[in-house]
């Protein structure tokens, strides 16, 4: 039998849903872009007015992690951020994120593997802060 998760694409991975607004902070894939638009999301490529349900924000070290507040302002309540980050690497790994949660407002719930390079953390705003 044929593992159903595995099947999924990147994007039902994700979370995006048709009609999800959806900012790209940092990630500079045109696939990505392409896979999100055919998905039916509504993509804001560029900073703008307005709450999106999900920022996705590309984090290469540890002076990137403030983004994650830049990506928390431009939530819903119940949105979410994937942050992605390079793949294998000592000086910025999935931990440096999830301690930074917190002080940001946030914790982690998920992780998935977003591209052959780059790993994703998604990160909510915990029920009580909401």
């Amino acid at each position: 039998g044929s593992d159903l998760m595995s099947d999924r694409t990147r994007t039902e991975k994700l979370g995006v849903k048709p009609g999800l607004r959806v900012a790209v902070m940092g990630v500079k894939d045109p696939v990505f872009l392409a896979e999100l638009k055919e998905a039916g999301a509504k993509v804001a490529a560029r900073p703008g007015p307005g709450p999106c349900e999900m920022v996705v924000v590309r984090l290469d070290a540890l002076s990137d992690l403030p983004l994650l507040l830049e990506a928390k302002k431009r939530i819903v309540p119940n949105g979410m951020i994937w942050a992605v980050w390079p793949k294998g690497r000592k000086e910025f790994r999935e931990d440096d994120i999830r301690h930074f949660g917190p002080q940001a407002g946030l914790v982690d719930v998920k992780v998935m593997a977003f591209s052959d390079v780059l790993s994703g953390l998604k990160l909510v705003i915990p029920l009580a802060l909401r």
